[in-house]
């Protein structure tokens, strides 16, 4: 999360540089054309919300040029690829959210990563032992077949106005000027610089002349420029059975590793026929109502969907609104922790597995897991699932399934059009830096989206629904959401990066925005707490050191410090036809939101 130039400089920064692909770093002067980042903009015509200025200014962009809000967000995506390349890029996946106005429907995209054809359960065994975490994400054995291309061409094939290559422009230009540095940025690259000197082309790239990126530099990636173009000319088939598909290919299952390290890249299994038989998937969103409000996301293979949604329909019979924040964190913390019990036993790859995602859905279900929670008393974790086939009031019994990691370094945008249009597109490359590995001389990193998948069962007592199989997507728990109003016109829009803390940053602030009552900007920048059926409860440093966390010991929670937790961004329709984007105030360098016609 890049910050903008206007910010006071790392005191990492020792000198301006110029930096390009394979060059040393030469002095020059910072860039001035960086977008600067505001966290709320009001006014007509659209709206953009991005963790990027440069990012959101891309998306802004092509609504002044009459595009709607899917060429917007591809715009916008493109160009996080460049700003954001750790976070996302064409060499990972993600999932959109799409609300047509004029049908006043929702729809959705699965973009998720797959697994090798040739894949089995064992594909992170070795030697009747899993893997090392490390060992296997820095390997071709983490790189899933990319779903992102297929997610913007299908967006744009289905409900876009605008050609791939016109939306790709932007990105282009920027990853042929060049973007400004910031104290994250290198931060990021320093904390992937021993996995970047694995990779020659890797270490070529984002340790140009054998250094990090000075702050306060331009970062150029002509490379990434080349690559964008040519997917514009070509279309997205060059990725899917063409040349670059070749390339990614190569890169996966003969790693050029720097003889010098002495890492093991263990090959993956990738072939040409996963990348053509790669599809991005219609489906149906997952629904439910909250507070007389529909609430619309994403369907297995994500989580995220089923989980929020459980937990908001828990929570339904509690009035949030009047509850002292202590017993509003109190019920929120328990609802995630529930819902995420019944997530690690249940959601999966629906191609492979029998989700029950109506029965998780149910309003039944919630109400026979809300019985659980106590205004005085806290459930001990890990929790057992229940079977929403089959409810029954209060039963905690069983074996629980513990929440396996997830990569947090995603990335959010939201954007909305003149016309009503509304887009929810979470996107990744999993953790920070992927799986380390540069396609050569094309500029961008691919995922490791693959230890997503359980490595082995989670609880040996009880299925696992994210074992690696053959094409399978590893579950996720990313959460792009609309929720909509009684007439299926927009309320808000929003999602966030953070592996499984995106669940809760998404339950947290839509019941900080529609219950507590706070403007969207503050229920974006709210301090958090994440449970996901842990022990202990993640808290952010306001919550951790304040008296709420005093008083909620005292019922029985129990807490770890994270220093950060998600990062998001959401849109608003206001009255009138006016658009609200609303974006981090600090998280990761702060947002950056922007309207097309600023209100007065």
């Amino acid at each position: 999360m890049r910050r903008p130039v206007a910010r006071k400089l790392s005191v990492l920064a020792v000198s301006a540089a110029v930096v390009s692909v394979g060059a040393a770093a030469p002095p020059a002067a910072t860039s001035s054309s960086t977008p600067t980042k505001v966290p709320v903009a009001v006014g007509y015509g659209g709206a953009v919300a991005s963790v990027d200025a440069d990012a959101t200014a891309a998306g802004i962009e092509v609504l002044k040029k009459g595009g709607n809000a899917v060429d917007a967000a591809v715009a916008t995506a493109a160009a996080l690829g460049v700003t954001e390349p750790y976070s996302s890029g064409i060499g990972g996946g993600g999932y959109f959210v799409y609300y047509d106005a004029k049908s006043r429907t929702v729809h959705t995209i699965d973009g998720r990563e797959t697994a090798p054809l040739t894949a089995d359960s064992n594909l992170f065994v070795e030697n009747g032992k899993a893997l090392a975490f490390a060992d296997a994400v820095s390997s071709g054995l983490s790189v899933g077949t990319p779903g992102t291309p297929a997610t913007w061409q299908t967006a744009l094939d289905q409900w876009g106005s605008k050609k791939l290559g016109t939306v790709l422009k932007p990105a282009e230009r920027i990853a042929s000027d060049g973007f400004t540095v910031d104290d994250t940025f290198r931060t990021q690259t320093a904390a992937n610089e021993t996995r970047f000197r694995y990779f020659p082309d890797t270490a070529k790239l984002f340790l140009p002349g054998g250094a990090l990126p000075v702050v306060g530099s331009t970062f150029k990636n002509p490379e990434l420029a080349a690559t964008y173009k040519e997917l514009g000319k070509k279309g997205i088939g060059d990725i899917y059975r063409g040349a670059l598909g070749k390339d990614i290919l190569a890169t996966v299952n003969t790693p050029k590793v720097d003889a010098s390290s002495g890492w093991n890249a263990r090959p993956g299994k990738l072939a040409a026929e996963d990348l053509a038989a790669y599809r991005a998937k219609l489906q149906a969103p997952t629904k439910t109502t909250y507070r007389g409000l529909g609430v619309y996301s994403i369907a297995p293979s994500s989580s995220g969907g089923t989980t929020v949604g459980e937990a908001l329909n828990i929570l339904e019979k509690t009035d949030l609104s009047k509850a002292s924040e202590v017993q509003y964190l109190h019920h929120y913390i328990e609802a995630s922790r529930i819902a995420f019990a019944d997530r690690g036993r249940w959601v999966g790859d629906p191609a492979f597995e029998d989700v029950p995602t109506k029965e998780l859905l149910s309003q039944k279900f919630a109400d026979s897991r809300a019985c659980l929670i106590k205004d005085d008393a806290v459930l001990t974790s890990p929790l057992a699932p229940a079977d929403p086939r089959n409810p029954t009031a209060c039963t905690a019994t069983g074996t629980a399934a513990p929440t396996t990691y997830e990569g947090e370094n995603t990335t959010h945008l939201t954007v909305a059009d003149k016309w009503g249009n509304v887009v929810s597109y979470t996107l990744t490359i999993e953790q920070t830096g992927g799986s380390a590995m540069t396609v050569p001389g094309r500029g961008f990193l691919l995922n490791n989206e693959l230890t997503d998948f359980s490595f082995t069962p989670a609880n040996p007592a009880v299925h696992d629904p994210n074992l690696p199989g053959p094409g399978k997507r590893p579950r996720s728990s990313i959460s792009p959401t609309i929720v909509l109003d009684k007439h299926n016109k927009p309320v808000v829009a929003l999602g966030s990066p953070g592996g499984a803390t995106i669940i809760t940053t998404v339950l947290q602030t839509l019941t900080e925005f529609l219950d507590r009552g706070l403007p969207l900007v503050d229920a974006i920048a709210a301090p958090r707490a994440s449970q996901r059926n842990a022990a202990n409860t993640e808290l952010e440093p306001a919550l951790y050191n304040s008296d709420l966390k005093t008083q909620l010991q005292a019922i029985g929670h129990s807490f770890t410090l994270n220093p950060e937790i998600g990062a998001a961004t959401g849109v608003q329709r206001l009255p009138n036809g006016e658009w609200l984007a609303a974006a981090e105030k600090v998280r990761r360098g702060g947002g950056s939101a922007a309207v097309v016609n600023p209100a007065p």
